[in-house]
């Protein structure tokens, strides 16, 4: 009898074995997903020829010349809100990540002590249980008493085995975590640079703006001098001298808004690295002293892939999706689990550490398996499926979406120079117009009305010359940004 039960237990553990050797070899979460991409892009009047190099490789201390941008760049990099949130959440997944390592280990919990006591009436219709009574006597006392009581001290261990390899996809889920919160901090780090940068070039185009507001307000105000001259003189009439303040005052307006602007955006550029409110002298910006003649090719779709952090990002959550839905389908089979434990124990405190008296020690081992759980495991794997589909989808989205940012900053980057060529034309063209209508109106030979027209004409195109110059830089970056630099 006793040979047929170790004969049986051989069979069983043999059973066991082999079981979960075919189910590791046949729940293997292998998953393999397109993501559509074109060979190409396309923009507004040509196809652009694909190219190995990518700007987004560039680092971006590299891709900016400008010192004290580079400076603000690197104080924002460190004091940044958002920045050090994201290091904060890198530190909390890096825990986790290592704590999910472990997970294949047992519990081990420690009892230092544990006194229990139960007490029981005469109406329990029970007789006392324990040594301790024979000492006092074998009649339950008529009121509350003393029923059983146990002091024990020991240590338990539970260990589940992972025949299914759970825990290795919970720790790939935990991998993917953590990479993901360095990705976000990658995206955070990209989308900061371009909003510095940005900030900082459109500073330098509101003291451009303001330059030209002052410049045509002082022409203005001496044209309305020479005007209230011959006004006095009885030449011309007192709508002429209107005419003129009006086009006077509005480029005199311009000035306080202009300076309310700058204020405004040194106080943006001041909170997005870090620091309080204060003055950026940037007196010595110019627009047109930034000239990038490099040539900026967008590379292929390939590259997109494997620089812009929100697609490496949203593809680690597909991963986590997937081993997410290993992890449920798993679920519905065995697990195996021995618990242990051992110490000492006794009813009476003074037989505590009775050695070896009051030693205890337990094993046991069992195969758990569901049987009926009202569909909840197997309804649990097919949402876990449906959000694997989900983020597949979230993928392609991501993807397709980044492709058209590239497309959109390939677009403005190829007409902004035609838009730059024909602003530069405009102004040279006002600015000949001023002076020559201003000798002519000395002469007489040319009226109030075109004057004026002539210097408003001016402030328009000098003021739309600064934006593109602007437009320019900015489309310059957004590209940069689009293909997933700035993080390096």
């Amino acid at each position: 009898m006793k040979k047929n039960s170790q004969k049986i237990k051989y069979i069983s553990f043999g059973i066991l074995v082999s079981l979960s050797i075919v189910s590791c070899n046949s729940l293997k979460n292998d998953y393999e997903y397109n993501v559509e991409v074109p060979d190409i892009y396309i923009t507004n009047d040509s196809i652009t020829e694909t190219d190995s190099a990518n700007i987004a490789l560039i680092q971006w201390e590299d891709f900016f010349n400008d010192e004290q941008l580079i400076a603000l760049i690197k104080q924002g990099i460190e004091n940044n809100f958002d920045m050090r949130s994201a290091l904060k959440n890198i530190e909390i997944a890096q825990l986790k990540a290592n704590q999910a390592k472990l997970n294949w280990l047992p519990d081990v919990d420690a009892t230092l002590g544990n006194m229990a006591y139960q007490y029981r009436s005469e109406d329990f219709y029970s007789n006392p249980s324990g040594n301790w009574y024979a000492e006092k006597g074998t009649e339950p006392p008529k009121n509350m008493y003393n029923y059983t009581m146990q002091n024990m001290s020991g240590i338990s261990v539970s260990w589940e085995i992972d025949i299914w390899r759970k825990f290795k996809d919970q720790k790939q889920i935990a991998l993917n975590d953590y990479l993901g919160t360095t990705e976000a901090r990658k995206a955070i780090q990209t989308n900061l640079i371009s909003q510095i940068a940005e900030g900082y070039y459109n500073l330098i185009l509101l003291n451009a703006q303001l330059e030209v507001a002052q410049t045509n307000f002082e022409l203005s105000k001496n044209t309305l001098d020479i005007i209230q001259l011959q006004y006095e003189a009885g030449q011309i009439t007192a709508l002429a001298k209107q005419q003129t303040k009006s086009q006077m005052l509005t480029a005199k307006a311009l000035i306080p808004s202009l300076k309310q602007q700058i204020a405004l955006q040194e106080n943006q550029l001041n909170f997005l690295v870090g620091s309080f409110p204060k003055n950026i002298d940037i007196s010595s910006k110019k627009l047109e002293n930034y000239f990038y003649q490099d040539t900026l090719t967008e590379g292929v779709p390939l590259q997109l892939l494997q620089n812009r952090p929100d697609i490496r990002s949203a593809e680690l959550d597909l991963l986590s999706a997937n081993a997410n839905a290993g992890i449920t389908q798993k679920q519905k089979y065995p697990s195996l689990k021995i618990d242990l434990g051992g110490g000492v124990n006794s009813m009476l405190p003074e037989n505590w550490f009775n050695i070896p008296g009051a030693l205890f020690g337990s094993v046991i081992g069992g195969v758990t398996a569901p049987v009926f759980n009202k569909k909840k495991l197997k309804t649990a794997y097919e949402i876990a499926l449906i959000e694997r589909d989900k983020t597949e989808i979230s993928l392609q989205q991501t993807v397709n979406k980044a492709i058209n940012e590239v497309t959109d900053a390939l677009v403005v980057i190829k007409t902004i120079d035609e838009q730059l060529e024909i602003a530069e034309e405009q102004v040279v063209n006002s600015s000949l117009a001023v002076r020559q209508s201003n000798l002519l109106f000395n002469s007489g030979f040319a009226t109030y009305l075109e004057v004026i027209n002539a210097q408003r004409s001016a402030l328009e195109n000098e003021l739309n010359l600064n934006r593109i110059r602007k437009n320019k830089l900015t489309a310059r970056i957004q590209l940069y940004k689009t293909l997933g630099g700035g993080w390096q």
